[in-house]
């Protein structure tokens, strides 16, 4: 049995391990062992030149990281939280994402950045949202959302092989979760989603955390006779359209969870994908779950309201459903 912490952090001694260029960066990263205890031991592996502390400064460490990616090494930053990755906008999107395009091809930024997203631990709302889809707008980047133990563990070295930015947002809630790492994985696809739980019914699309309530739901509505499949998007930029158009197109139904808001979200551009391909082959609306129009309060009570929760994906799913 591995948690997925734990098979995040195996992700990044390999790293470390495989390529000298590779090095971790951010706040609280060494001594402390990462916010979440992600890099734990690493800097007693591998000492202060590989895993380092850096200052309270978004903007500095992630313009470093930039700096370094350019001049031929693989630096691996953490954010805290996608939150404060707001801080350091000007430099993913502005710099990062942009240097390839406005260089002619001459520059690239080989940089990956790991930061934690999502709600659910009473953190309140500057350390809870989910804004991948902010990052997801942006041409030059790849955005990725691990939901499984493998994807947890071997999406970090194919990110390192991007020529270009990456972007990998590890939902909070899934840290603790365990289970046991396929034996015969040795890499994953980014540029795919996966088919977690075929079904002929419905067409449950989801990523990230979010994932294993769909999961859940899945084996709910199986009991009431609903055969719902289970799509994990695992790429948010870019988005496989194939992928949720296939699934569709043998379920004839669509139904979107999001932690993200509906706003202007990722969910509305899944179902505008949706209605651009399969228009004429759904049975029914494709609908979607998202979190409450509110910044994420505080109070335990009130932070589960405004999330997704089984009780809505499961009401939200017998709504598709004839009679």
């Amino acid at each position: 049995m591995i948690s997925y912490r734990e098979a995040l952090r195996q992700g990044l001694r390999e790293a470390l391990q495989a390529d000298a260029r590779v090095f971790l960066m951010g706040e609280d990263v060494g001594r402390y062992g990462g916010s979440y205890a992600v890099s734990k031991g690493l800097l007693e592996e591998f000492g202060p030149q590989r895993v380092r502390d850096t200052p309270l400064s978004e903007s500095g460490f992630v313009g470093c990281g930039i700096g370094a990616a350019i001049n031929g090494m693989r630096p691996i930053v953490e954010i805290m939280t996608v939150n404060f990755s707001l801080l350091a906008l000007d430099q993913i999107v502005n710099n990062a994402a942009t240097l390839r395009h406005m260089s002619g091809g001459q520059v690239g930024v080989p940089l990956v950045i790991r930061m934690s997203t999502g709600a659910g631990r009473q953190l309140a709302a500057q350390h809870s949202h989910s804004l991948e889809v902010w990052y997801a707008h942006v041409p030059g980047l790849r955005v990725l959302a691990p939901a499984t133990l493998e994807d947890a563990r071997y999406m970090l070295a194919a990110a390192l092989r991007s020529p270009d930015p990456v972007l990998i947002f590890e939902h909070a809630q899934l840290l603790n979760g365990e289970g046991e790492l396929a034996p015969e994985v040795r890499g994953v696809d980014l540029e795919h989603a996966a088919l977690r739980r075929p079904g002929r019914d419905l067409s449950l699309i989801s990523y990230g955390g979010s994932l294993p309530l769909c999961l859940e739901a899945a084996v709910q509505l199986q009991a009431q006779g609903i055969s719902a499949e289970v799509l994990d998007l695992r790429s948010l930029r870019p988005l496989d359209v194939d992928a949720i158009a296939a699934s569709v197109h043998r379920t004839r139904r669509a139904l979107v969870v999001d932690e993200g808001w509906k706003t202007c979200g990722l969910a509305a551009e899944i179902i505008a994908s949706v209605i651009e391909r399969c228009f004429y082959e759904l049975d029914a609306p494709p609908a979607r779950v998202c979190s409450a129009e509110v910044p994420i309060p505080y109070a335990k009570q009130l932070e589960a309201a405004a999330l997704p929760s089984l009780e809505r994906v499961l009401a939200a799913a017998r709504a598709l459903m004839p009679g």
